[in-house]
């Protein structure tokens, strides 16, 4: 029997209906949220593109759900590029690409990362708007962790107070999250978990993952995989006071940029 790769699996999803059953185009994608480009990779058969296309659709709408926001924030003002089996990195089955501004998933190994890799993006796209005189490829979790100058804003403030709760605890030290995150880097040689982004994007994808709506090509493993036993995403009444700040910044995101397009 072939393999046809985790494609075309079922991923689990419950949010409302976004089409109606009817298929949808990587353009029409690109239109609707305004997205820099959107790049297929030549090896994608149009079989597969078409269950990709689909899969993003829900998958990008659930999210515009979850979070209140619209579509012009998830294509980050219309900066953001997307990539399907192509752009990826070796051995990476998502990837965010700074310099290129692009978000890229790999064709049968990318699915579950999308959540995880638009925080990256929208880390990088914050972090001018956040912060003063970062430097070009600045992520705002790093330049907050090295006491950059933030532009005063309430949204910022907001920001920052997401930040503080993400790797501090009560007393300004770093907290179990941040702890555990080392720990698993130093267990694994390598500094990976403990980087201050990718530490914001697990924080970001389990609040996904815990909002009623579910989608497994969103997001998925902040619970019950090899990652999640290592305790290398935020648990406990940390994770559930993080939703609800991550929750509440975004609703305000949203509001704020309605209220500047009305």
């Amino acid at each position: 029997m072939e393999n046809k790769g985790r494609l075309h699996q079922q991923f689990y999803r419950n949010g409302p209906s976004h089409r109606d059953g009817a298929d949808v185009s990587f353009q029409d994608i690109r239109k609707l949220f305004n997205f820099a480009t959107i790049t297929v990779g030549r090896w994608v058969t149009a079989e597969e593109q078409q269950i990709a296309a689909n899969l993003f659709f829900d998958a990008l709408y659930d999210l515009v759900a979850i979070l209140n926001v619209n579509e012009q924030v998830l294509s980050l003002n219309g900066s953001l590029s997307l990539a399907f089996g192509s752009g990826g990195q070796k051995h990476a089955s998502a990837h965010y690409n700074s310099a290129k501004r692009q978000l890229a998933l790999a064709k049968n190994a990318g699915a579950g990362a999308l959540a995880h890799e638009w925080f990256h993006a929208f880390d990088h796209y914050i972090a001018p708007r956040m912060f003063d005189n970062v430097p070009p490829g600045s992520f705002a979790t790093q330049a907050w962790l090295d006491n950059a100058n933030m532009n005063d804003h309430p949204l910022n403030q907001k920001l920052s107070d997401c930040f503080s709760l993400l790797f501090l605890n009560d007393q300004k030290r770093p907290n179990e999250y941040f702890v555990r995150s080392v720990e698993a880097d130093r267990a694994l040689k390598m500094y990976y978990y403990a980087m201050p982004q990718e530490m914001a994007a697990r924080a970001f994808e389990a609040c996904i993952q815990d909002h009623e709506i579910k989608n497994a090509f969103l997001v998925q493993g902040t619970k019950k995989s090899t990652e999640a036993r290592l305790g290398i995403y935020p648990h406990g009444n940390l994770r559930a006071t993080l939703n609800q700040a991550l929750m509440l910044y975004f609703y305000q995101l949203g509001v704020a940029i309605s209220h500047k397009q009305t």
